[in-house]
């Protein structure tokens, strides 16, 4: 017995972790759909940037880990009650998520010097460095404003109804890095576009 209940079998566990996740699994499947929706409807945007679509992949990745990380340390910070699941200014929070926000625009600028960097190296055309750099700074901001919202509310209402943050983080923010993440980065093609 643990903690005044009953052992549980590993099947009933199973299932019941199961049933808690299987709704965020689904919102995840149909989040990469819209995802994939946004690359496909960016046909004339990879074709007048050359190297964007090799910066699509790098900047997803760099979404979900940045985030996924933040969501992580949080989820940490509930469980041993350094935070609480409210929406109030605290700076335990505030330096996790402007550590966040600064990691993620920084990673995305990183990645477009090295998207150039590599096409050039291969002889492939690029477009000039500095209209990654905006694609990837604009991006930056947007889908990291939008996840940082995300993240907050997932982690905390989760908690705040029984759920385990831990199970949330990863399904949440893959989904929601995808989507923001597409939808941030074809506002910022946009923007330097115009440029």
């Amino acid at each position: 017995m643990t903690r005044g209940r009953p052992a549980t079998s590993i099947r009933e566990s199973a299932a019941r972790t199961y049933r808690a996740v299987l709704p965020t699994l689904l919102v995840s499947a149909v989040g990469g759909l819209l995802a994939g929706t946004i690359l496909g409807g960016m046909e004339r945007d990879l074709a007048a940037v050359d190297g964007l679509l090799v910066l699509v992949p790098a900047f997803l990745a760099i979404r979900g880990s940045v985030y996924g990380s933040l969501g992580s340390r949080l989820s940490t910070g509930l469980h041993q009650g350094l935070i609480e699941p409210v929406f109030s200014y605290d700076p335990r929070v505030g330096n996790a998520v402007s550590a966040a926000v600064l990691n993620g625009i920084a990673a995305s600028l990183a990645a477009a010097v090295l998207a150039v960097a590599l096409l050039t190296a291969l002889g492939r055309p690029v477009a000039p460095l500095w209209r990654l750099l905006v694609i990837a700074l604009v991006g930056g901001v947007l889908a990291g404003l939008a996840l940082t919202v995300t993240i907050l509310a997932v982690v905390f209402v989760g908690y705040r109804r029984g759920m385990n943050p831990d199970d949330l983080v990863g399904p949440a923010m893959t989904t929601a890095g995808d989507v923001f993440g597409m939808a941030a980065l074809f506002l910022a093609t946009r923007v330097a576009l115009s440029v």
